[in-house]
């Protein structure tokens, strides 16, 4: 049997030997994006009714949810041609999607992610990096964008969007430090359009364009950024951001240098 092939970090992606298997009936392909984000775990039949109606299931859905899941069988095993109940298991109180061979995205992404952490943890700025990017680089767009979502899904989603996030600010982080400030400057300026609110991003800019001797914009970045946060938020920027906007008032010459507490905040 040839191994499922599943992609949650964008659309839903879920393929044997190159061929899709993801149905296009809307609880269909919600219930399959609930049993591969547990890929390998027992999903309960009340987690299941929860994500796909929430609090107004139908009457008898566990009888729904069976039908589902047998057009889930037959679909899959139509391409592998393997046993159906091997590939979504009935369990004790709900089913599974079996992972023996399976590969999903989401854990080599997370997987990824320790290393290069280990990595920054141990001063190798550079190796750090280059996993950071390479795993950012398995990203298709936001997590199971394509997926109607109820709570569970939701929640995961939210989860691996934070996780890509927390990725790339550490990576930004990491090239900042390894001095590539001037080829940062674009990226981060189309981030912080993206994530207005963000304060690490604007952080990582305003010390990458002080560094590329633009400490004019860098200013014009900090002056909106507390504008936003006055006008949306009623509150001032952090103590640190406003710290590394002195710092840049005062042509303070430690910013020259890598000073990992002014670049993450």
């Amino acid at each position: 049997m040839e191994r499922l092939e599943i992609g949650l970090l964008g659309p839903l992606v879920v393929t044997v030997g190159g061929r899709s298997v993801v149905p296009s009936a809307a609880k269909q392909r919600r219930l399959l994006a609930l049993l591969s984000v547990n890929l390998g775990r027992e999903v309960s039949m009340g987690t299941i009714v929860e994500e796909l109606w929430g609090g107004c299931p139908p009457s008898g859905p566990a009888a729904a949810v069976q039908t589902y899941v047998k057009h889930l069988r037959h679909r899959i095993a139509a391409v592998t041609g393997a046993d159906p109940k091997e590939i979504v298991a009935t369990g004790y109180a709900g089913y599974r999607l079996g992972s023996a061979g399976a590969r999903v995205d989401t854990r080599e992404f997370e997987a990824t992610v320790a290393d290069a952490n280990r990595a920054l943890a141990a001063g190798d700025d550079e190796r750090g990096a280059g996993l950071l990017g390479s795993g950012l680089a398995a990203w298709r767009g936001p997590a199971l964008c394509d997926v109607q979502r109820g709570g569970v899904l939701r929640a995961e989603a939210l989860r691996l969007d934070e996780v890509r996030l927390a990725a790339l600010e550490a990576r930004i982080a990491a090239e900042l430090r390894l001095g590539a400030h001037t080829r940062l400057v674009s990226e981060l300026t189309a981030l912080t359009s993206l994530y207005p609110l963000q304060e690490n991003l604007h952080a990582h800019l305003i010390l990458a364009l002080y560094r590329s001797g633009r400490a004019s914009r860098a200013l014009e970045v900090f002056r909106r950024l507390r504008s936003t946060y006055v006008s949306e938020l009623g509150i001032e920027p952090s103590r640190r951001l406003q710290e590394l906007h002195r710092s840049v008032l005062g042509c303070d010459p430690t910013l020259d240098a890598p000073v990992p507490s002014l670049v993450t905040l």
